[in-house]
C-alpha cells in the first residue's frame, strides 16, 4: 500500500489548485486515508475501467504503461523538483490517458521515487 501523508496531499492541494478535477481526486485520497491504490482503483471503477490486479499492482501496471512519457528528461526534471503541473496538463491532453488517474499515477511516481521509477529506461541507453 502507498499511503499519501496530509502534508503530501496538502502539497499537491497548492500545486493543483487550478484543476478542479485533480482537487476532487485529493479529496478521494482523504476518503481513503491516504490509501492511493484504494482510490485510484475507485476512480478507475467510476470510469469504467474494470482492473482484474490487486489493487498496488494494477496502479503500479498502469505507471509502468506511461514510464516513456513520464520519464522524458523534461518531465523528468520537472518531477525531480516536485513540480507535477506541466506533466498533468500533457497526460490529460493525451486522448489514450486515463485523465481521471493522472493526479494517482504521478503521486505513484513520486512516492516510488522519479529515478528508480525511470531506472528500467536508463539502462536501455
Amino acid at each position: 500500500m502507498t499511503t499519501v501523508t496530509s502534508k503530501e496531499i496538502a502539497q499537491f492541494r497548492s500545486q493543483l489548485a487550478d484543476n478542479p478535477a485533480a482537487m476532487e481526486v485529493l479529496d478521494l485520497i482523504e476518503d481513503c486515508e491516504g490509501d492511493l491504490e484504494d482510490a485510484a482503483m475507485t476512480l478507475a471503477i467510476r470510469v469504467g475501467q474494470q482492473p482484474e490486479r490487486a489493487n498496488s499492482e494494477w496502479l503500479d501496471a498502469l505507471a509502468r504503461q506511461w514510464r516513456s512519457v513520464i520519464c522524458e528528461q523534461g518531465f523528468r526534471d520537472d518531477l525531480l523538483n516536485g513540480s507535477v503541473q506541466e506533466i498533468m496538463e500533457y497526460l490529460v491532453s493525451m486522448p489514450t490517458f486515463p485523465r481521471v488517474l493522472a493526479t494517482p499515477v504521478l503521486i505513484y511516481v513520486l512516492k516510488q521515487g522519479v529515478n528508480n521509477f525511470c531506472e528500467p529506461l536508463d539502462s536501455l541507453q
